[in-house]
């Protein structure tokens, strides 16, 4: 089973451990720090779209890309609930394609991780230099080697919920720095039954060096990065960084 099929109806149920109104506020500090405050801003591997609908409620006009249909299903009801003008995109991150350029891209959740091959990664920053306005900012998180190494690399972690269980064992692989996540779901139906389901996910493990290399390739500059979702420098044992970036080569309308 491809990832994220059974798993988004219960993304959000095992992501509350997640605080996205401090990461959308932090977030949303960031962008009007380089006098990004409205217009377009893509949310690239948005799932079931929440940060999206944060900064939606934000004052920003979103768009939403990520390659689950059924991740943005989950995005699309939240949508019908809302009433936020959202555009939701089923594309994949490496390919994506926009109507026109937006004033910044964000991409939470280490959703850049699932880019397993260092082409793909950098595929997906090329598009973002060329989708982003003159100067527009690209900030994105993803997670460390020290996390797959040493705190869920070859660990098992279960959780036992009402309507929902999973067991996650994770086997990380040092050659080629990819962590396999078999995830075993149980998932309650109406019956009160549960049903049992599998999925297969992999993410690679990036350093800051191949990252900044990788968005140096793609002709965006590289500007910050910190532990994750603060302003403090990266750590030895930081689990997740925050990278922002920006839109190098074109030329505003007033040089033009």
């Amino acid at each position: 089973m491809e990832a994220y099929q059974e798993f988004a109806r219960v993304y959000d149920m095992f992501q509350d451990n997640i605080d996205y109104e401090a990461w959308g506020t932090y977030l949303c500090q960031t962008l009007a720090e380089y006098h990004i405050k409205d217009g377009l801003v893509l949310d690239l591997g948005c799932g079931t779209g929440t940060m999206t609908e944060y900064l939606s409620r934000a004052g920003y006009d979103m768009i939403g890309v990520d390659n689950s249909e059924d991740m943005l299903s989950e995005a699309i009801d939240k949508r019908s609930d809302s009433g936020l003008d959202i555009l939701y995109l089923l594309q994949d991150m490496q390919s994506f394609e926009l109507y026109g350029t937006v004033r910044a891209i964000i991409s939470t959740c280490d959703s850049l991780n699932y880019l397993t091959e260092e082409e793909d990664l950098l595929s997906a920053f090329r598009l973002a230099n060329n989708y982003l306005d003159p100067q527009g900012l690209f900030i994105f998180d993803m997670n460390t080697p020290y996390k797959y190494e040493t705190l869920i690399g070859n660990a098992t972690i279960a959780e036992n919920r009402d309507d929902a269980s999973f067991i996650w064992e994770n086997t990380y692989d040092p050659g080629s720095a990819i962590n396999e996540y078999a995830l075993t779901l149980f998932i309650r139906r109406e019956d009160g039954l549960y049903e049992k389901t599998e999925e297969y996910h992999y993410q690679k493990a990036y350093t800051p060096d191949q990252v900044k290399a990788l968005l140096a390739q793609a002709g965006l500059e590289f500007l910050a990065v910190y532990d994750a979702y603060t302003k403090n420098p990266p750590a030895p044992d930081s689990s997740r960084l925050l990278y922002i970036a920006r839109e190098r080569g074109k030329k505003k309308p007033a040089d033009a």
